[in-house]
C-alpha cells in the first residue's frame, strides 16, 4: 500500500516537472519567435523603404517647380525616416552599420531642406541636381544589395535570431545575413562624399563612439569594481562578465551582479575607456511607496554627487507607480543643455537607485562656446502666439529637427488648461520646437 502511494506521488512529481518543463520550453520559444517576426517584419520593411526611396528620388529629377518639388521632397525625407527606424529595430548593436545610416541621414536632411525653401525663388543648383541624380544611382546599389540578402534569407529560411547570437558571442562565421549586411556597409563606405552645396548638414550620429570620453582603459576586474559601487550591494556577489563582440562602435563591458543572499540583480554597461557606466538596471520588487517624490530626487542628486558628476540640473520629474523618475541636464551660466541628459530610478519603497542611464550624456558631453544671443528675449517672445500666456523663460540648447545643436530661448507657457515648451532660436528667430507637456512643470534644483 505505501510502496503504491509513494509510486503515485513520484509519477505525479514527474508528470508535473515535465509539465512544468514544457511550460518553460513553450514560453521560451514563444518569447523567441516574437522577436524572430518582429526582426524579420523590419528588415523586409528595410528593403520595401529602399525600393521606394529609389524610386521617389528618380521622381524628384523630373521636377522642378515648388508645387510639384517640395511634396516629393517631403516624401523622400518621411521614408529615410521611416528607413531609420527600421534599422534601429534590427540586432545591428554589434555590427557597424553606421555608413548606411549616414547615407540615409543625408538624404533625409537635404530632401527636408530643400522641401521647405521656395523653390520658386531659389530653384536646385546644378551641383545640388548632379547630387540628387548621383544618390539615385547610389540608392539603386543599396536596393540591390539588400534585395540579394532579402532572397537568401527567404530561400533558404535564415533566422535572425542567429545573426544576434553570433555577433553577441563574436563568432560570426559564414552567416549569409551579417555577410550581406557588410557587403552593403562596404558598397556605402566607397562611394565618394557627395555634395550637397549649402543646404547640407552631416547628420552622422554625433559622437555615437563616446568619442568625448576621458581616462585609460579599464580592465574586467576594475569593470567589477566600478559596478559594485553603483549597485552599493551588500553581501556576497554572484559576477558575470563578459566583453562586447568586435566590430562595435565603442568598447564596453557587460557586467551582471547577484546579491545571494537577497537574490536582487543588477545589470550593467561600462565603457572599456574611462571606466562610465552607460546604462544600470536593479531588478527587484518594488514595494508599497514611503516616501515623497521631492525626497526621492534628493536621493538621486545625492547619487549624482556621489559619483561626480557636476554642473546638472534637475529638468523633468515624474512618478510610474512606485519608482520616480527623474531626468536631469547639464547647466552652464545658466544655460541648459539638454542634449547631455542622464534619466534615474529611484524605488519610493526605500529610495535606492534603481535605473540609470547616461548614454545620451556620454556621447554629447563636451566643452562647448555657446554663443551670446543675436536678438533679444522681447524679439523672441514677439514669435510666440498672444494667446499663450508665458510662465517661464529663459536660454537652453535644443538639438533641432536636422540634429543641429542651436542656442534657443525657452519659454514654458499655458494656453486654456494646456502647458507647452517653445524654444526660438537665439540666433534667426525661427520657431525651432514646440512641445506641449503632459506632466506638472520641472524644477531646476542645481547640483553642486
Amino acid at each position: 500500500m505505501l510502496r503504491g502511494i509513494m509510486i503515485g506521488v513520484l509519477t505525479i512529481g514527474v508528470a508535473g516537472a515535465a509539465f512544468w518543463g514544457y511550460q518553460e520550453h513553450k514560453e521560451k520559444n514563444a518569447v523567441l519567435m516574437n522577436a524572430e517576426n518582429s526582426y524579420q517584419r523590419a528588415f523586409h520593411d528595410l528593403s520595401y523603404q529602399i525600393d521606394l526611396l529609389h524610386d521617389q528620388i528618380g521622381t524628384t529629377l523630373a521636377m522642378n517647380s515648388q508645387e510639384s518639388l517640395s511634396p516629393a521632397l517631403a516624401e523622400v525625407w518621411r521614408i529615410t525616416s521611416n528607413a531609420h527606424s527600421d534599422v534601429g529595430q534590427l540586432p545591428l548593436t554589434l555590427l557597424p552599420f553606421n555608413k548606411t545610416e549616414e547615407f540615409l541621414a543625408n538624404i533625409g536632411d537635404f530632401s527636408y531642406r530643400t522641401a521647405v525653401r521656395n523653390l520658386d525663388d531659389d530653384p536646385l543648383t546644378d551641383k545640388e541636381y548632379k547630387s540628387l541624380k548621383k544618390l539615385y544611382g547610389d540608392a539603386k546599389d543599396i536596393q540591390d544589395e539588400l534585395r540579394n540578402v532579402q532572397h537568401l534569407v527567404l530561400e533558404n529560411n535564415l533566422r535572425w535570431m542567429d545573426v544576434e547570437m553570433a555577433l553577441a558571442t563574436n563568432k560570426q562565421g559564414d552567416n549569409t545575413i551579417i555577410d550581406g549586411l557588410k557587403t552593403v556597409e562596404e558598397k556605402v563606405d566607397g562611394y565618394q562624399e557627395t555634395t550637397f552645396g549649402v543646404t547640407n548638414v552631416n547628420m552622422e550620429k554625433k559622437d555615437e563612439n563616446f568619442s568625448n570620453l576621458e581616462g585609460k582603459t579599464i580592465t574586467k576586474k576594475e569593470a567589477q569594481k566600478i559596478a559594485e559601487n553603483y549597485a552599493d550591494f551588500k553581501g556576497d556577489l554572484d559576477v558575470n562578465i563578459t566583453e562586447n563582440g568586435e566590430g562595435a562602435g565603442y568598447g564596453f563591458y557587460s557586467v551582471a551582479l547577484k546579491e545571494k543572499d537577497s537574490g536582487v540583480e543588477a545589470n550593467m554597461d561600462i565603457t572599456k575607456k574611462g571606466g562610465y557606466p552607460i546604462w544600470s538596471i536593479v531588478s527587484r520588487e518594488i514595494n508599497k511607496q514611503k516616501i515623497s517624490l521631492n525626497d526621492a530626487s534628493n536621493k538621486a542628486v545625492g547619487f549624482l554627487k556621489k559619483h561626480d558628476f557636476k554642473d546638472l540640473a534637475l529638468f523633468e520629474s515624474m512618478q510610474y507607480d512606485n519608482i520616480g523618475v527623474f531626468t536631469f541636464v547639464t547647466e552652464e551660466n545658466g544655460v541648459k543643455i539638454y542634449p547631455d541628459s542622464i534619466k534615474i530610478k529611484v524605488a519610493l519603497d526605500n529610495g535606492n537607485i534603481v535605473g540609470f542611464a547616461a548614454e545620451d550624456y556620454l556621447k554629447q558631453h563636451k566643452k562647448r562656446d555657446i554663443p551670446d544671443p543675436v536678438i533679444s528675449k522681447a524679439e523672441a517672445q514677439d514669435k510666440i502666439s498672444k494667446k499663450v500666456k508665458i510662465m517661464q523663460d529663459g536660454l537652453a540648447v535644443i538639438i533641432n529637427d536636422l540634429n543641429q545643436e542651436v542656442l534657443c530661448y525657452e519659454f514654458i507657457g499655458t494656453l486654456d488648461d494646456d502647458t507647452y515648451r517653445i524654444y526660438i532660436n537665439a540666433e534667426t528667430s525661427t520657431e525651432e520646437k514646440v512641445e506641449k507637456l503632459k506632466n506638472a512643470e520641472p524644477l531646476y534644483d542645481e547640483v553642486v
